[in-house]
């Protein structure tokens, strides 16, 4: 079992991730959280996957049980959906001492923290992503959010988990594109904090693509130890933490405009990286050749990297970035690359962002 720990005083937790885990969490949330009975938050299709592992656990370490089902991916990050869980978990008796386990993707992670957040003032939370990009992004760090018909993660609280619960075993039941898909987030983060990781990244890429287990293990707590050390140093976001959304400005945008269905998350912000790294290098922020290694690694995993129908979308896409929530006084905190490994925010008209496509 690889411990990372997310250092926030009262409110520090470990990340746990070990392969072949998830019949172990029961255990732990009896050893760790106490806990006598929990509602797990999770869609059919990872219920089918996922649920009989879970339940036997739970069953083994006397933890009673109960299922929440939600739909799939973005479709779950609505105000309509968590208002169908709050019924669920009313209907259910949830007290104060009920674990709320969110079992699935991001979409999922995201969800169930907001409604874990906001229901009887605060559920203890447990996540267990079942999704790469969840497992070293969405389900670590407190952030949780739904989204509005008019942006993406407009509506949110800060609210820490009592655990994240890690299973890379699971990423082998993703289909394909999900993984690569997940991948986004890892170069994200070396990109930005980590110019050896990134190396490592592209020296094993072809490792992780083909589920090594070393490899995926090794690039989730890697990524997972950013991530944490990131929160741990900016909770809710003030300065330093504001650089995990490098490529998610231009990125919450071509989701947006694509209404949340041709394109996954993951691959939105791949296109939103090796735009922010162009924009970096004509912006005279970053030297030559940065946006070709960005753009290369994301292309070797079969990501996409250019935005689709600027021309036709302009407009579009200039009113997507202007309701961005990083938006202050009509300028975007825009995270650009100095480097390989170190990122720095730039104030930027939405229509200084969309000029470095030109």
């Amino acid at each position: 079992m690889t411990t990372v720990q997310v250092m926030l005083g009262e409110r520090s937790y470990p990340i746990r991730i070990r392969p072949g885990s998830l019949v172990d969490l029961g255990d732990a949330l009896v050893g760790e959280l106490e806990a006598t009975r929990a509602v797990v938050v999770t869609s059919a299709r990872v219920a089918e996957l996922h649920g009989g592992a879970l339940a036997t656990g739970m069953a083994r370490a006397h933890v009673a049980l109960e299922r929440v089902i939600v739909p799939d991916g973005e479709r779950a990050k609505s105000l309509r959906v968590a208002a169908r869980v709050y019924d669920a978990l009313l209907d259910l008796g949830v007290t104060r001492d009920t674990v709320l386990i969110a079992l699935g993707g991001g979409a999922t992670c995201d969800l169930a923290g907001f409604v874990a957040s906001t229901w009887l003032r605060g559920l203890p939370l447990v996540q267990v992503p079942t999704t790469l990009l969840a497992q070293v992004d969405a389900s670590v760090g407190g952030k949780t959010a739904l989204n509005h018909p008019r942006g993406k993660n407009l509506i949110g609280t800060f609210y820490q988990p009592r655990m994240v619960w890690i299973d890379p075993d699971v990423l082998a039941t993703l289909p394909p594109r999900e993984r690569r898909a997940g991948l986004a987030e890892v170069v994200k983060v070396a990109a930005i904090w980590d110019a050896d990781f990134f190396k490592w990244l592209e020296e094993n890429l072809d490792a992780m693509l083909h589920l090594e287990r070393e490899a995926l293990g090794d690039a989730v707590a890697r990524a997972c130890g950013i991530k944490a050390e990131v929160v741990g140093l900016d909770e809710r976001e003030a300065g330093l933490r504001a650089l995990l959304n490098f490529g998610h400005t231009l990125g919450h945008a071509v989701e947006l405009v694509s209404g949340f269905r041709r394109i996954r998350h993951g691959e939105a912000v791949a296109i939103g990286m090796v735009f922010a790294a162009r924009l970096s290098e004509r912006r005279g922020l970053a030297p030559a050749g940065v946006a070709a290694r960005v753009s290369s690694l994301l292309e070797r995993a079969g990501l996409p990297t250019e935005v689709p129908d600027l021309d036709a979308q302009r407009g579009a896409y200039l009113r997507a970035i202007s309701v961005d929530k990083k938006v202050a006084g009509e300028r975007v905190a825009f995270v650009a690359l100095r480097e390989i490994g170190r990122a720095e925010l730039v104030e930027l008209a939405p229509e200084e962002i969309l000029a470095g496509a030109e």
